[in-house]
């Protein structure tokens, strides 16, 4: 471990330093950085991959902290000018809702690094993973996981998630409307190219609704990425929901988790600095680092997220691109999130599903528990 990683710090060192403005920021090596991710391995992924590199060559240390997503705190932090957080990994249509209500600073993608050949960060990254506010970083997606070791018949469909009379036992889902009213809407029926406009109408909506009561007596819920894989560890689910890297990590530590990777749904990660930090210039040196060719390559060696820049997939050795959720197998058994229209969506279908949580459902009495 020790070797593997002073060979990655000297693949760094060869970096021309003046692209991120570090050589102009040793005067603030006293200064620290708050920066916000999501936890477990994918944080370990980001200080394995580029923080420590950071770090080194900056002479600024950073603290990281977890949070379960969203833009409220950024909003409270923001609109009461007392900033806290300093850089934060969002996910994107969190990043286009704060960045349309002001909250986040805007960033120049002529200021990012380009990729080693000279090739602009605005050729180099895939498109849309730059925008006003945010930049990308890595592609993830959410997919049914499940052990082997503890079903007889593992499932094939989305379909089989929510049939608990093939499929008996204890489902696991995040906390929240996003792919679980698709998944729900595709589970009966719909294709997932139609997804998005059948929820436009309120009779999708109820429609992908009434598919959860069906299984809602045996949800359990999670927030975090490393709770869903919890639910498994600890044998409490049948099967959940779960980020792709999590469940891979897992498996590479010997657990027997398997993924359905049957209408898994890809996200976008991205990079956003709340507005009137204190620490700005600090900040965007962060951001560019992060989002370097080589700090995405060195990432994606530690977690199973696919880098959003062209050049930092091309370092990468095939057996660690065929587990990206942007192989064409795994791309090609999904489909995108549409982030524009849960930016658009997302408070009022958030309300909505919240009531729903608090309201009881009946339970056939025969339908199967684990």
């Amino acid at each position: 471990m020790d070797s593997e990683r002073t060979r990655r710090i000297r693949r760094m060192a060869v970096v021309p330093l003046c692209f991120v403005g570090l050589a102009m920021l040793a005067q603030a090596a006293a200064e620290q950085l708050t920066v916000v991710s999501w936890g477990g391995v994918y944080t370990r992924s980001q200080i394995l991959g580029f923080v420590r590199d950071f770090e080194q060559s900056s002479g600024i240390d950073v603290e990281m902290i977890d949070y379960t997503g969203g833009i409220e705190e950024i909003r409270s932090q923001v609109r009461a000018y007392n900033i806290k957080w300093n850089v934060v990994d969002l996910e994107l249509f969190d990043a286009m809702r704060a960045c349309d209500e002001g909250l986040l600073v805007e960033i120049d993608p002529a200021s990012l690094p380009p990729a080693p050949d000279g090739t602009a960060a605005t050729e180099d990254f895939v498109d849309g993973a730059l925008t006003r506010c945010a930049v990308g970083n890595v592609a993830f997606a959410t997919v049914i996981a499940y052990d082997r070791d503890r079903l007889e018949r593992g499932p094939e469909t989305i379909e089989d998630f929510f049939d608990l009379r093939g499929f008996p036992g204890k489902r696991g889902l995040r906390r929240t409307p996003m792919t679980n009213l698709e998944w729900a809407l595709i589970s009966d029926g719909v294709e997932s190219a139609r997804v998005y406009d059948v929820l436009d109408t309120e009779e999708g909506v109820d429609r992908a609704f009434a598919v959860l009561d069906r299984i809602k007596p045996q949800i359990e819920w999670w927030e975090l990425g490393e709770e869903a894989v919890r639910l498994l560890e600890t044998d409490s689910v049948a099967m959940t929901s779960a980020y792709n890297g999590r469940i891979h990590s897992a498996a590479q530590r010997g657990e027997p988790f398997e993924i359905l990777w049957d209408h898994n749904v890809r996200f976008w990660d991205v990079w956003g600095i709340p507005k009137h930090t204190e620490n700005l210039d600090a900040a965007l040196a962060f951001v560019r680092f992060a989002t370097s060719t080589r700090s995405l390559a060195n990432q994606s060696e530690h977690i199973a997220y696919g880098p959003l820049r062209k050049s930092s997939l091309r370092l990468l050795d095939s057996e660690t691109r065929e587990n990206l959720p942007t192989a064409d197998k795994n791309a090609a058994s999904g489909f995108a999130t549409n982030a524009q229209w849960w930016g658009e969506h997302l408070p009022e279908l958030q309300i909505r599903f919240d009531r729903w949580l608090e309201r009881s459902v009946n339970v056939p009495k025969d339908l199967p528990g684990r």
